[in-house]
């Protein structure tokens, strides 16, 4: 018989991340990336790229592959340790995959189709566009999280009724066959910045946008970062000042420089009296450029030696299977499942 597994000395903490551009764009590291590297110190944390999600999207082979790579180098340049968290390519982990087979047998039709996302994307899709896969997809993200006995998921409001199912279903197994899964919580994180879309500054910056324009993205080059600052959407009056509501522009604008500098942002808008967005604008450029430049240097050096980068992944794999299959094993146990012989 399988137990439960014992307690770790810390918390466990999975988050993951799709490959579905070729570079993080600066909302991705504020937002996620520059927390999941602060939270090493006092978790034991399971990061992924979540290729298998991507394949909702029917992405080209090669594109995907490549974006692959490129998000994982990305993470380590942001400071991902492969020493003190476990960093690994989604598909290389099959548990992942077997799980979502066992849950998705627990999961109501109804209850998958009530999630927002799915409904969303259904009704701009149509019914011949819509795959079986965008369906389960908040299965197959349960499974991810479920997999890891995840005490903590770090969550967004996207995010919040994924990890909900992931916690009915955690629960509807524990009380049909006894002591399955950890009850995942959701670990908020207060600080972080949000950052908004540079022409739509009432619209988080995220890959979906509809134009590329308002999106930071942190591989770009120095020319193009200043550009999208540059024609960043403003207001009409004069004076910086924080005021989200009001100012939603300069607000996000100064929210950026605070975040990367690590200053308030009063004490940023105090700094320019009797000068114009122009000013604000120029400074912030020479802010982002100085903050990239070494990042894409780091993200560089690793797509450079690619050996270098597969032994990270493969070594990261290693480690996630070995969590992931006594999790699976112990699943199996439970609804029934014939133990396979291994040599």
């Amino acid at each position: 018989m399988f137990g439960m597994p014992q307690a770790a000395t810390r918390p466990r903490l999975f988050s993951a991340m799709q490959p579905t551009a070729d570079s993080l764009h600066l909302g991705n590291y504020l937002g996620a990336l520059m927390q999941w590297v602060a939270l090493q110190d006092s978790y034991e944390t399971v990061y992924s790229v979540a290729d298998l999600h991507s394949l909702t999207v029917t992405p080209d082979p090669a594109v995907l592959r490549e974006r692959t790579r490129r998000t994982a180098a990305q993470f380590l340049a942001g400071g991902v340790d492969p020493e003190r968290s476990i960093l690994f390519v989604q598909s290389h982990v099959s548990e992942h995959a077997e799980l979502a087979w066992v849950l998705s047998c627990h999961t109501g039709f109804g209850e998958a189709g009530r999630m927002t996302q799915f409904k969303d994307k259904a009704a701009k899709q149509g019914g011949e566009g819509t795959t079986v896969g965008l369906f389960m997809y908040p299965v197959l993200m349960a499974a991810d999280i479920l997999l890891y006995d995840s005490a903590l998921v770090p969550v967004g409001e996207d995010q919040r009724q994924h990890l909900e199912l992931s916690r009915d279903l955690a629960q509807r197994m524990n009380a049909r066959y006894g002591p399955t899964f950890v009850v995942p919580e959701p670990h908020i994180v207060k600080a972080t910045a949000k950052i908004f879309d540079l022409q739509d500054p009432t619209a988080k910056m995220s890959k979906s946008a509809a134009t590329s324009n308002g999106i930071i993205e942190l591989l770009d080059p120095p020319s193009v970062i200043a550009k999208r600052i540059k024609s960043a959407v403003t207001d009409g009056e004069r004076k910086i000042r924080f005021d989200p509501a009001a100012k939603p522009g300069i607000s996000n604008l100064l929210t950026i420089y605070a975040a990367l500098t690590g200053r308030p942002v009063e004490e940023i808008a105090a700094d320019y009296p009797g000068k114009g967005y122009g000013d604000l604008k120029k400074d912030l450029v020479d802010v982002v450029v100085d903050f990239v430049a070494p990042y894409q240097e780091r993200t560089q050096a690793y797509l450079s030696e690619p050996d270098r980068l597969d032994s990270v992944l493969e070594a990261g794999a290693e480690r996630a299977r070995q969590i992931a299959r006594a999790t699976l094993d112990r699943v199996c146990e439970q609804v029934g499942l014939l133990p396979a012989r291994r040599r």
